[in-house]
């Protein structure tokens, strides 16, 4: 027979602080996060002495559904603390994780979503130090539909690289612009799900921890001026901000930009600009021209920018515009999304 305290699925009682919460932390987190900061259950984390400028990020996570082709909410979570810090030139050193969850969301989809966590953070090398969980009363929306089931609030600490200065105000015409690999995926594979379109080959989130490839990126020599990881807004995002914010002009080649033929397919039937459309695994990097050769080796010598490539460049220009050169020759100004385009992606 069961206990009378065993449960499938998240319940109130769970958030109360009692023996169930303590289950709940034991049971469904403890073990497969576990290390030594994590298991003292303090109220924080002590974290080791720094020997550079610290680097602090938060974020949050919304997405639905909460699990997709290639990865779920736990994935995203973990890889984007990991490259908002990473993009500031500083190596992750740490995580915290905070998780509210909806009642009756079950057990069985809580523990994939942290074993994937567990895995990320793995991968990348950043522990989960200390966390929180919350549980609220499950939500019903207007049309019925139940609530998501889960958000996630992540905090990230890192140290800067001693030498790395990756600042936007180092841009200057004739800096060309690099990506690691074939843009739009993440956006393109959640859309896709939600309005159920499959695909030949199907679409997969990028989602990935990029530090390592970065760190090998900065070992590299190559003068990296600016480095940005596309997430809402896409490159479209990333490039509009260089543009406004150093009153330059920014040249795309449509032909030079990685893009899958079946993200190009999928853009095309949603209606979506896959330059704007979100990523989670790709960074734009502004390079020096005399260094673009060492730096696109770099990123291609691992295996999240094995497709690398150049796809424009940096110039005067007045006013100061995005503007991508179509295969046919023409051109056409790149804009950042009115709003949101692509709702709960991230």
């Amino acid at each position: 027979m069961p206990h009378p305290h065993d449960h499938d699925r998240v319940v109130l009682a769970h958030g109360g602080g009692g023996e169930l919460m303590n289950q709940l932390i034991r049971d469904h987190l403890l073990t497969p996060l576990r290390n030594d900061a994590l298991i003292q259950l303090g109220d924080g984390a002590v974290l080791p002495p720094s020997e550079g400028k610290l680097v602090f990020t938060t974020d949050s996570y919304v997405v639905t559904p909460l699990e997709f082709p290639g990865g779920d909410i736990g994935r995203l979570a973990i890889a984007g603390t990991v490259n908002d810090v990473t993009v500031m030139g500083a190596v992750p050193t740490a995580i915290s994780l905070g998780l509210i969850l909806e009642e009756g969301l079950p057990f069985e989809v809580l523990d994939r979503i942290v074993a994937t966590i567990a895995k990320t953070a793995e991968e990348a090398g950043v522990p989960v130090v200390t966390g929180d969980t919350k549980v609220i009363e499950r939500r019903i929306g207007r049309d019925g539909s139940p609530g998501d089931g889960l958000f996630i609030n992540t905090a990230g600490v890192g140290t800067i690289l001693p030498g790395c200065d990756w600042s936007i105000g180092r841009i200057e015409p004739g800096d060309v612009i690099l990506v690691n690999g074939p843009i739009a995926e993440h956006g393109l594979a959640i859309m896709s799900v939600r309005n159920g379109i499959e695909f030949e080959t199907s679409l997969r989130t990028d989602a990935a921890p990029l530090n390592h490839m970065l760190h090998t990126l900065f070992k590299s020599g190559a003068d990296v001026k600016f480095v940005r990881d596309a997430t809402r807004g896409g490159i479209a995002g990333v490039l509009s901000d260089i543009a406004e914010t150093q009153s330059l002009g920014v040249e795309i080649d449509e032909q030079s930009v990685p893009l899958t033929p079946t993200a190009r397919h999928a853009a095309e039937m949603l209606g979506l600009d896959p330059l704007s459309t979100a990523n989670e695994g790709k960074v734009v990097c502004v390079v020096d021209e005399a260094d673009v050769d060492k730096a696109i080796s770099s990123l291609q010598s691992h295996q999240y920018g094995t497709k690398a490539a150049a796809i424009g460049r940096v110039v005067e220009s007045d006013p100061p515009l995005v503007e991508l050169i179509t295969r046919a020759g023409g051109r056409r100004v790149v804009q950042r999304p009115y709003g949101e385009e692509l709702p709960r992606i991230c």
